[in-house]
């Protein structure tokens, strides 16, 4: 493992809200050629635990490495690629600690990923198409469709299918994280449309009422309990061995 680089932090207080809409935010150089990123939160350097858009040109691919914190994704646009297989658009895929991989994206793509948000012990590799899967109705929250992808370790994900003009109340013991996937959703006056990202802190509640073209996001539950950007900074380089 390289040494953790010079921190950066950003979105870094997991006790507060945060929010990023992907229209007003700058697509940023990664290390990699023809590989850019929007952060939306994040501890750390190119070690980090971090969450991202991330978007492959065409061709472009990173080196070889080792999760060795995890990395979580969503394929949101193109066709995301490594040793495994093709991974196209509404694909979702948890590669766990210390899995490894070359990923590039020959036809291009753009992602959602998580990186050093696992627990140290998980090794269970998950890998869902989210376009074939079963959407199911929620008790007590008309209007709501649910397509569980993964629960464990405290956390729950899925995607959420809203019709129009829906409104629901989503609970957020844990905390709560969601990226706009089709229409979009109204929190406290706010706008969220397409690939807009939110977080909620452990404790709180989310209202928010679907458009009128309906709505679809990705939802992450039950994350945040415990964490700081501190123990954050502490894990990461504990894993540098520093």
């Amino acid at each position: 493992m390289k040494p953790v680089s010079t921190l950066t932090t950003l979105n870094a207080e997991f006790d507060r809200r945060a929010a990023v809409h992907a229209s007003q935010a700058p697509w940023v150089p990664s290390p990699a050629a023809g590989v850019e990123r929007k952060m939306l939160d994040r501890v750390g350097g190119e070690v980090a635990r971090a969450t991202s858009l991330v978007r492959y040109a065409p061709g472009s691919h990173f080196a070889a490495h080792v999760h060795g914190g995890g990395e979580e994704f969503l394929v949101l646009e193109g066709v995301f690629q490594d040793e495994r297989g093709d991974y196209p658009a509404g694909t979702y895929v948890r590669n766990p600690p210390t899995s490894s991989h070359t990923p590039g994206s020959e036809p291009g793509c753009t992602i959602l990923v998580k990186l050093w948000q696992f627990d140290a012990t998980d090794r269970e590799q998950v890998v869902i198409d989210t376009t074939r899967g079963a959407y199911a109705s929620v008790a007590g929250r008309t209007g709501v469709e649910r397509l569980p992808l993964y629960q464990g370790y405290g956390e729950t994900v899925a995607v959420e299918r809203w019709d129009a003009d829906t409104h629901s109340r989503l609970q957020a013991a844990g905390g709560i994280e969601l990226l706009v996937l089709e229409g979009t959703l109204e929190i406290d006056g706010e706008s969220f449309a397409r690939h807009d990202w939110l977080r909620l802190a452990a404790g709180t509640a989310l209202d928010a009422r679907a458009g009128s073209a309906g709505c679809r996001f990705w939802v992450k539950s039950g994350h945040l309990a415990g964490v700081t950007a501190e123990a954050v900074r502490l894990r990461l380089a504990a894993q540098a061995g520093r």
